[in-house]
């Protein structure tokens, strides 16, 4: 426990989320926290001809004079750096950054420490704020295309005879090695790769050179790689791949009747299908239509309710952004092409943190203003929610949310959406045509 100290604490508005404090701590601490370090250090110095905890000052101070000063100035910062902040009255919403001198000892230690804090701003009329909501309706078309694609997804691939020759559509097996001036490089090469001709998922140029090719041939496929692509070391460069062609299939489509939609599992007939394709296109449509009035609304009260954002809030979500982004894509990018997507995307996705840690404050400060709170009914019916997605059991996931600390984050978004939802309610809502 951090002994008593008579720190003195001077508070500094450097602007409307930045605060300074200048901490102060008087030469008697100092010098105790000297002897401190000094003890610990001759405790555990193994120095020849001295027993443990028997090395004079003046060795130690030979041995470890840099590490002396170092551990001295964390020590003091961390007795009075808790103290400093609640003395000030200052929150700050982000870890402080702390400017030290070196301290002497038999003087006062005096040092910087910069706070953010969250900004103060008025939110003024909160109901009829102008939001937009986009008319999107599902029609035959919609449903068509829909049940085509799930034609396409249950295709049977049926071999082509050997006679014939690779064309777009065709579902091509191939082993290929690619080299760029005449030496293989990483994520080259692949041995039974499928590849649908014409969905232009590999380099521009691949497939193309792959029509025309019959089953058991060999092709040489010369490409050029984009200048933006992912990986650096390849951006530009030319690139030959030795492709064999191990077979050429084709998608035999299902017929669209009563059997295909029997086949599917859970309908009795095409027409019931129809009808379930349509629910959900609808349920999708009225998704996305309402999530277009949620922005135009979160838009106004952003262009009314101007005030400056903390960089280091914005530093914490773009971080927060990157580290998801990086755990859902380590296992299927190669780790330098991933570092330097990762690398752009700090710089694009600035803005879109921004405007995500303004609109948390907004939503907070509307939750206050209207006295919106979640209770633990609600609480836990989004755990049983997320429970039931997972297929997982309720009091596991709740138990999972509290060994982790999540709880309270999961309880802020559910304000957030329950602000959100008030401001949409009692917004002046238009109609406008989709697009």
């Amino acid at each position: 426990m951090a002994e008593p100290s008579a720190i003195q604490v001077t508070t500094t508005e450097e602007g409307p989320v930045r605060r300074t404090l200048q901490v102060e701590v008087p030469p008697e601490q100092v010098s105790r926290a000297f002897e401190h370090v000094f003890r610990d250090l001759s405790q555990h110095a193994r120095v020849k001809g001295f027993r443990p905890g028997k090395v004079p000052r003046s060795v130690v101070q030979k041995l470890y004079g840099g590490t002396v000063t170092e551990e001295v100035e964390r020590l003091l910062v961390s007795q009075s750096l808790e103290e400093a902040v609640d003395r000030s009255g200052v929150h700050p919403v982000v870890e402080p950054t702390i400017d030290a001198p070196p301290p002497v000892p038999g003087q006062p230690f005096s040092y910087r420490v910069g706070l953010e804090v969250k900004p103060e701003f008025a939110l003024g009329e909160l109901r009829g704020l102008p939001g937009r909501k986009p008319k999107l309706e599902v029609g035959d078309d919609d449903v068509a295309r829909e049940l085509e694609a799930l034609r396409q997804r249950h295709a049977a691939l049926v071999e082509e005879p050997e006679d014939v020759v690779a064309a777009r559509g065709h579902v091509l097996t191939i082993d290929f090695t690619g080299r760029v001036d005449g030496e293989p490089f990483e994520g080259g090469s692949a041995r039974g790769h499928e590849l649908e001709l014409g969905e232009g998922r590999l380099v521009p140029g691949f497939e193309e050179q792959l029509e025309g090719a019959r089953a058991g041939s060999d092709v040489t496929v010369r490409v050029t790689f984009p200048e933006d692509y992912g990986n650096r070391a390849l951006a530009g460069r030319e690139a030959a791949f030795d492709v064999h062609v191990m077979s050429i299939r084709r998608r035999e489509l299902p017929a669209l009747d009563d059997e295909f939609a029997k086949d599917l599992g859970e309908f009795e007939s095409l027409a019931a299908l129809r009808e379930r394709i349509q629910a959900d296109l609808a349920s999708g449509a009225e998704r996305r239509a309402r999530a277009a009035l949620e922005r135009s609304v979160l838009d106004a009260l952003i262009e009314r309710t101007p005030f400056e954002v903390g960089p280091g809030l914005v530093d914490r979500q773009l971080r927060n952004r990157l580290s998801g982004a990086h755990r859902q894509l380590e296992a299927s990018v190669p780790h330098e092409a991933l570092h330097e997507q990762l690398a752009r995307w700090q710089e694009e996705w600035r803005p879109q943190a921004e405007r995500e840690v303004r609109e948390t404050l907004l939503l907070e400060a509307v939750a206050r203003e209207c006295g919106l709170e979640v209770d633990d009914a609600e609480l836990d019916a989004r755990l049983a929610a997320i429970a039931g997605r997972q297929g997982a059991d309720p009091g596991q996931v709740r138990r999972a949310y509290e060994e982790r600390g999540l709880l309270a984050g999961l309880r802020g978004q559910l304000v957030e959406e329950k602000a959100l939802a008030w401001l949409c309610t009692e917004a002046k809502v238009e109609e406008v045509p989709e697009g």
